[in-house]
C-alpha cells in the first residue's frame, strides 16, 4: 500500500503522524512525504536560496528524520513559507494534483484545516481539490492530523475545532517518533514548548489514554471509502 503525507513545513509530518509513518513502514507499506514550503526572501534570508542549500536548509535534518522512520521518498514543492497566500490558487492546486496522481496513494494524511498557520489551511484546501474522486487515480482514505503549536493555538471556534475520530496505537513506535523529532534540532524547544520532546510524549500519552493505549496519534476522518 502507498501512503502519502503532506506537510506544510518540515517537522509537521513528524509531529502529526511520525509514529503512524513508522508503523506503516514496519508493516511493509511505502510511505511518501511531500513538504509544501521552503524559506524565500524577503521573509527569510537570501542565503536560503543559494544553490548548495536547495531545496531546503533543513534538508540534513529532514533526511535524518525520514531515514529513521523509513520514508521511501521525500518531495519538495518549494512554495514560499508563511506566504502561500501569494501563490496562485490554480498553481497550488495543480502541483498537489500532480503529486497525488504521480504517487497514486491509497491513503493521504493532511494538516488540519483549522490550524492557526495559514499555510496549513491553504495546503489542506488544495489537497481536498486533488482528492476529488474524478481523476484517473482515486484516493481511498483521507485523514487530517494535529500539529502541536498550530492546531491548539488558533482562535477557539466550532468551525476550526480538531475533533479526533480515529486513533492509531503507536505504543511500539513512540520512541521512533521521538528520535525522528530530535533530528529537527533547529525546530526543537524545551518543555513546555509545544515543539519539544516532552510535549510530543505528553500528547501521545493523552491520545493513548483515550483508547487505553500507552501512546497514540489522533486523526480526523475526512473520507473513507470501503470497496
Amino acid at each position: 500500500m502507498r501512503i502519502l503525507i503532506f506537510a506544510p513545513h518540515p517537522d509537521d509530518e513528524i509531529l502529526g503522524c511520525g509514529g503512524t509513518i513508522a508503523k506503516y513502514v514496519s508493516e511493509g507499506n511505502d510511505v511518501y512525504v511531500c513538504i509544501g514550503t521552503c524559506g524565500h526572501p524577503p521573509i527569510y534570508n537570501d542565503d536560503l536560496m543559494k544553490k548548495e542549500h536547495w531545496p531546503h536548509t533543513l534538508f540534513p535534518e529532514i533526511k535524518q528524520a525520514h531515514d529513521i522512520l523509513g520514508v521511501k521518498e521525500t518531495m519538495f514543492l518549494d512554495f514560499p513559507a508563511a506566504d502561500m497566500e501569494s501563490v496562485k490558487r490554480y498553481d497550488l492546486n495543480g502541483r498537489i494534483i500532480e503529486v497525488v496522481q504521480s504517487v497514486k496513494p491509497e491513503v493521504i494524511y493532511m494538516p488540519h484545516f483549522g490550524d492557526m498557520q495559514k499555510d496549513h489551511l491553504l495546503l489542506a484546501e488544495a489537497i481536498m481539490v486533488a482528492v476529488r474522486p474524478k481523476y484517473l487515480h482515486k484516493v481511498r482514505n483521507v485523514y487530517a492530523y494535529e500539529t502541536l503549536s498550530e492546531t491548539e493555538w488558533n482562535i477557539p471556534h466550532a468551525s476550526n475545532c480538531f475533533i479526533p475520530t480515529l486513533f492509531e496505537n503507536i505504543s511500539g513506535f513512540i520512541d521512533k517518533k521521538k528520535d525522528a523529532m530530535k533530528c529537527y534540532k533547529s525546530q526543537l524547544g524545551e518543555f513546555p514548548d509545544p515543539r519539544s520532546i516532552g510535549a510530543v510524549e505528553a500528547l501521545a500519552k493523552l491520545r493513548g489514554s483515550t483508547m487505553n493505549a500507552g501512546a497514540a496519534e489522533a486523526f480526523m476522518v475526512i473520507r473513507e471509502y470501503r470497496y
